[in-house]
């Protein structure tokens, strides 16, 4: 049987794991009595966690309290935590970066060593590409995240994509990362349809807007629905092909922010890009090294004809 002291440590790692727990569970994880679960219930309750009994059968869930009480962490939690922290520090979210290096010094602080070195390894194996994305007010991003949350509308000023200002009323759904840019899915109210948003575009106004009922997404999967809008809508030119690979391996080439890939079966795919310039669509696909059959638009055949009747002509030309 643990001690007294392990063995509220080890309750409480199991209230932080899962939201609900019956006594009888507890009481099975362990190896004790029901009564003594009660007695470490009321322990942890005298420390300051605040315990609560469940309706119905006996039971507990750890609430939120007016402190956050320090966690408790396996491994692999611990590193996950201090490789976030280490992203963070040079990430899409304006502000949050010394704030993230404050918490990664006391993380570290208390490390074993067998996962420090795990740590600093991932840290020294790995270049961080800067200036990819950019930065985001972590007040925005919370703020649309409780309107999500709370299905109330928000009012916004919205710069698109060819720098055209607009008001934007909208019923927030989700947010999306797409590693690079936040964006917002949401319901257009004044255009009655689905839209998405870059988030450091837009400029929030309030108060928010009124509650509303959540409506039934545009998309069982938001990411490819996300990567569709961002990748070829905006542009002048929206091209469909199917790829003569698995999704796996052209979404290798692709990034979600330049095109979307829907598999087909286990050898074929449907890539959905965009670009102003049929060119730029021409040469991408080409570099990937696979074969291809163009469904749309028309003139991207035309396209890919005259640039390998000039490439074909460039291979037969050789220096007198």
């Amino acid at each position: 049987m643990l001690e007294t002291s392990a063995r509220l440590l080890r309750m409480l790692s199991l209230l932080q794991a899962h939201r609900d727990w019956s006594g009888a569970e507890l009481a099975e994880r362990l190896g004790v009595t029901m009564r003594t679960v009660r007695r470490d219930v009321d322990r942890l309750r005298e420390l300051g966690y605040p315990v609560h009994a469940t309706a119905g059968s006996p039971g507990y869930r750890l609430g939120a309290g007016s402190d956050l009480p320090p966690l408790l962490l396996d491994d692999d939690e611990a590193v996950a935590v201090a490789v976030g922290l280490r992203t963070a520090a040079g990430g899409t979210v304006a502000g949050i970066e010394e704030t993230s290096v404050r918490a990664l010094a006391k993380l570290e602080r208390v490390l074993p060593a067998r996962l420090r070195h795990r740590v600093h390894a991932l840290q020294s194996m790995t270049v961080p590409m800067t200036g990819a994305g950019t930065p985001v007010d972590p007040d925005v991003l919370t703020a649309i995240a409780a309107a999500c949350r709370d299905h109330e509308g928000l009012r916004f000023d919205y710069r698109s994509h060819g720098g055209e200002q607009s008001s934007r009323s909208a019923e927030p759904h989700r947010l999306v990362h797409s590693g690079r840019r936040w964006y917002l899915v949401g319901w257009d109210v004044d255009r009655e349809d689905w839209r998405t948003y870059r988030v450091d575009r837009l400029s929030l106004r309030r108060p928010n807007g009124p509650r509303f009922v959540p409506r039934d997404p545009p998309a069982e999967d938001l990411a490819a629905y996300t990567s569709r809008a961002i990748s070829s809508a905006p542009y002048r030119y929206q091209a469909r092909l199917t790829m003569h690979a698995p999704a796996e391996v052209v979404t290798g080439h692709m990034p979600p922010t330049v095109g979307a890939v829907e598999p087909v079966d286990a050898e074929t795919c449907v890539l959905l890009c965009g670009a102003n310039n049929l060119d730029e669509i021409v040469v991408w696909v080409a570099l990937m090294d696979i074969g291809f059959e163009v469904h749309d638009p028309p003139e991207l055949v035309e396209r890919i004809a005259a640039m390998a009747s000039r490439l074909h002509t460039a291979s037969r030309t050789t220096d007198r």
